[in-house]
C-alpha cells in the first residue's frame, strides 16, 4: 500500500508531549489535520519548565489538528492502558508512536543516585516498551503503522560510555528496542525506527549540557520535520533504520537548514553520541 502524501486524518500518540520537541512534532502533525494525543505529565504549570499537556493541545488544534490531552506517566503500565484506550474511544485507532518522552542526568557513576538510575531506565527503556506494547495492537491494524523512537545509533566507543553511563545505558536500550521491534513486527507491517538530533536542540535538556548556549543550538522545528518525513514513509519499507534529522530531511530534499538555527549563522554544537 502506498505510503500517504501527509498526516491528514492519522492518529498520532506522542509521548512528552508538553514541550520542546514532542510538542514540535504534534504541531507539525496537526498542520496536516492530524489527531494528536497528548501523553504526558504535565497537567499544571511547572515552576521551572514551559508548557502543560494542555497548551500543547491548544497548539496542536491551532495548527488545524484535533488535540487529546492526557495525563501520561509512562512507568504506569495501566495509565498508558488508559491513555491507549481513550485514543481509541476518541478517534478509533492508532497510526503512529512517538516515543520521545525522556529522563537525562549526564553525570558518572559515583554521581549519579541509584534513583536517578532507576529514573531513567524506567522512563527511557521500559516507558518506550510498554507504549509501544499497548499501541502495536492498533497500530498492526492501521494502513500505513510506524514506532518512532527519540534513540541514537549506538557506538561502544568508550567516550559514549563512560562520563554518563547510566544515561547511555538507558538510550541505548531504547536503540536496541528500535532493532528487535523492528525485525519482530516486520512482516505485521509495522515500520520502527530511530530519529536522533545531529546537532543539539534547544530545549529544556540543554541547561544540562556543560558549556553549551542557546546559540549553538538548533531548533525543536528540524526534529519534528524529519519525524513527520519519515512517518509518510512507506512504512513496510521503512524499518529498522537509525535515523538522524539532517539525514532525513537532505533526503527530503531540504538543503538549506539556516532557518533552524536558532542564531543563524553561529558554529552549532554536535549532540551526543554524534561521530
Amino acid at each position: 500500500m502506498p505510503s500517504p502524501a501527509d498526516l491528514r486524518d492519522r492518529t498520532l500518540f506522542v509521548t512528552g508531549a508538553s514541550r520542546g520537541i514532542g510538542e514540535a512534532i504534534a504541531v507539525r502533525a496537526a498542520a496536516d489535520g492530524a489527531n494528536v494525543v497528548i501523553a504526558a505529565k504535565t497537567e499544571s504549570p511547572h515552576p521551572k519548565l514551559p508548557g502543560t499537556i494542555h497548551t500543547a493541545a491548544e497548539a496542536v488544534e491551532a495548527a488545524g489538528g484535533r488535540a487529546l490531552a492526557v495525563p501520561v506517566d509512562v512507568r504506569d503500565e495501566e495509565a498508558v492502558e488508559r491513555a491507549v484506550e481513550r485514543t481509541m474511544a476518541t478517534f478509533g485507532g492508532i497510526d503512529a508512536l512517538v516515543a520521545n518522552a525522556g529522563a537525562i542526568h549526564l553525570a558518572g557513576t559515583l554521581e549519579t543516585p541509584v534513583k536517578r538510575y532507576d529514573l531513567m531506565q524506567d522512563v527511557n527503556v521500559r516507558g518506550a516498551w510498554v507504549c509501544a506494547r499497548a499501541c502495536l495492537p492498533h497500530l498492526m491494524r492501521a494502513e500505513n503503522p510506524h514506532v518512532l523512537m527519540m534513540a541514537p545509533p549506538i557506538s561502544l566507543e568508550p567516550r559514549w560510555l563512560a562520563p554518563h553511563l547510566a544515561y547511555t545505558i538507558s538510550k541505548y536500550g531504547m536503540s536496541l528496542s528500535v532493532i528487535g521491534l523492528a525485525a519482530e513486527f516486520r512482516e505485521a507491517g509495522v515500520g520502527v525506527n530511530a530519529l536522533w538530533p545531529r546537532t543539539v536542540i534547544a530545549t529544556s535538556a540543554v541547561r544540562l549540557l556543560e558549556g553549551v548556549e542557546p546559540e549553538e543550538c538548533r531548533t525543536p522545528a528540524i526534529v519534528a520535520d524529519a519525524a513527520h518525513a519519515i512517518l509518510v514513509r512507506d512504512a513496510a519499507t521503512c524499518t529498522g533504520n537509525f535515523f538522524s534529522d539532517e539525514e532525513v530531511l537532505a533526503e527530503a530534499g531540504v538543503t538549506d537548514l539556516t532557518p533552524y538555527a536558532v542564531e543563524p549563522g553561529s558554529r552549532l554544537r554536535p549532540d551526543l553520541y554524534v561521530e
